[in-house]
């Protein structure tokens, strides 16, 4: 009977679990995430600048060119109201959504682990993900009035459906085993959910992090819309209100796109690297040669 080094076995079942991984330079880092989108804004901005260039009389001034959208935002530059309004919106969909996760985590552990809050409110919490954020806002107005607290409202109304969904498919993905093992170990229920499930479904949950604060920037670009107040100050919201007012196409899109670059620059500065750390830590995303 031939005899089996098992050393020379798991050496190389290790091999075959083992990924290649190298780190890429900060050249390729930027071949690979940066020239790409940075190439396809030029060619949107030429097409763009091509398209307004054939534009004659009227029809010219219901198309603004990309150099008339920056002639319009370095004159709201220069008058502080870019500025104040980015951080009077940021400030105001960083709060809320803290609040929506202070909300919509526990939510979702108890929708995930109790089978009658489930049953009683699962469905509920899904229908409202699919209810546009826009709808809550003149109930918000009039229960709450012109106020913060109204805008506030919107955005949990938004933003806690996705958040508590994400956590609930996150837990539903942990294997069963998991929570067997800890209970064998000796963990609580409670040190169970702190020790095993929470982490093990962390992946979920960050995915619903990012959708909810997809959800909660577009709720609140909703609520500054409608609710427009001077009490409320400067927000993106009322300058794109304002343009739609004057007609000024070439204001609406300078909000348009100060709206998408701040909405992507916290994505990018923010949720993308989370995700990418969940999953290196899990060992779900690898660099190949």
């Amino acid at each position: 009977m031939a005899v089996i080094d098992t050393g020379s076995l798991e050496a190389g079942l290790d091999a075959l679990a083992t990924e290649t991984t190298q780190a890429p330079s900060l050249a390729q880092r930027l071949r690979q995430s940066v020239l790409p989108p940075v190439a396809a804004v030029v060619l949107v901005l030429v097409a763009w600048q091509i398209y307004a260039g054939t534009r004659t009389g009227a029809a010219s001034y219901n198309t603004p060119s990309p150099t008339d959208v920056w002639n319009t935002f370095t004159t709201q530059w220069s008058s502080g109201s870019v500025w104040e309004s980015v951080t009077n919106s940021l400030r105001r969909g960083l709060i809320g959504f803290a609040i929506a996760v202070m909300v919509g985590a526990p939510l979702g552990l108890l929708i995930a682990r109790v089978r009658l809050v489930r049953t009683a409110i699962g469905p509920i919490v899904s229908g409202l993900q699919s209810l546009p954020s826009v709808a809550w806002v003149p109930a918000a107005i009039i229960l709450i009035g012109l106020t913060p607290g109204a805008i506030y409202f919107v955005i949990l109304m938004g933003a806690v459906p996705s958040i508590a969904n994400g956590l609930v498919a996150g837990l539903d993905q942990v294997p069963p085993q998991y929570a067997r093992v800890g209970t064998v170990l000796g963990a609580n229920r409670l040190q169970s959910i702190r020790y095993v499930l929470l982490p093990a479904s962390l992946p979920g949950f960050v995915a619903g992090l990012t959708q909810g604060w997809a959800f909660a920037w577009r709720s609140l670009m909703a609520a500054e819309i409608i609710s427009y107040s001077p009490a409320l100050g400067r927000s993106l919201g009322q300058m794109l209100n304002q343009g739609r007012e004057l007609s000024d196409l070439s204001l609406v899109a300078t909000a348009i796109i100060i709206i998408l670059a701040v909405g992507v620059a916290i994505d990018v500065l923010l949720f993308a690297p989370l995700q990418r750390w969940v999953l290196r830590s899990r060992g779900l995303l690898v660099q190949r040669d």
